[in-house]
């Protein structure tokens, strides 16, 4: 072998190991897109998450949106700071998470505002919607003068041993709440200040296959479309319960007739 094709073999097998680190840090590919876990979120789609026109909102109305809905009467109020209190138990693993972070983005963004939110993606592992893409709860920050937001991400989506490597474990406080909440279990599980509980997602995660960030953000835009649908819908509904635990506060996102609507049905 000759110097000039030695060293064109070295680099290509340079570039080639450099490819599969990247990859690697990424998490791989997902279905119709890269992934790109842990990676901090672009802004651009944070802010068409978080600015969608309320005359949108209101064209959805509850949309696709559905799920396990739990009325609380006898539990004591869930409180953090003087302020009804969200509480999110999720895993990054979980397609379902993965389709109702979109909507609790939303949803939670006409209470306050997040920073640091990060891209995830769900399992490849799981038979249901693998590689869905979402963001992840896990070092974000969430300020609001209306709601205090304390979400857990429990797992990871890294298999170790047949298992999720464990992020923010439980602790006895926690469990105790979902115990006497929703005894049955399951993630994604939302807690609204001990008025309501939902556990499960309010969508299916399907409808996300084979998109990514822009795609689903583009779709987010047209109210007629099954993305906007689900993921608006669920976002009205998931507002509907806040503003439940806020006693209707404030009037500008509560006092939407649809709000009103979906409150009542719910």
């Amino acid at each position: 072998m000759n110097k000039r094709l030695l060293a064109i073999v070295i680099i290509v097998a340079i570039a080639a190991v450099v490819a599969v680190i990247y990859l690697s840090m990424q998490g791989g590919t997902s279905t119709g897109t890269t992934r790109y876990d842990n990676v901090l979120a672009d802004p651009s789609i944070i802010g068409a998450l978080t600015s969608v026109p309320n005359s949108t909102l209101a064209s959805v109305g509850i949309g696709a949106a559905g799920g396990r809905i739990r009325k609380l009467t006898s539990s004591p109020a869930l409180t953090q700071n003087g302020k009804p209190e969200v509480l999110y138990i999720g895993g990054e693993f979980c397609p379902y998470c993965a389709a109702e972070r979109w909507a609790m983005i939303i949803a939670l963004s006409r209470f306050g505002t997040f920073s640091n939110l990060h891209y995830m993606t769900s399992s490849e592992s799981d038979p249901v919607a693998p590689g869905t893409p979402t963001f992840t709860f896990r070092n974000s920050t969430y300020q609001s003068q209306y709601i205090s937001f304390l979400p857990i991400e429990e797992y990871s989506n890294i298999l170790q041993n047949n298992t999720y490597t464990i992020l923010q474990p439980l602790n006895d406080t926690i469990i105790g709440i979902v115990q006497n909440t929703y005894p049955g279990g399951g993630i994604p599980y939302i807690n609204f200040g001990n008025k309501t509980v939902i556990a499960g997602s309010t969508y299916a995660p399907q409808i996300l296959q084979g998109m990514n960030w822009t795609q689903i953000v583009q779709r987010i835009g047209n109210a007629n479309s099954t993305v906007s649908q689900s993921i608006l819908g669920s976002a009205n509904l998931l507002t509907a319960q806040i503003c439940k635990a806020t006693n209707m506060t404030p009037q500008s996102v509560c006092g939407a007739s649809y709000i009103k609507h979906i409150i009542s049905v719910t």
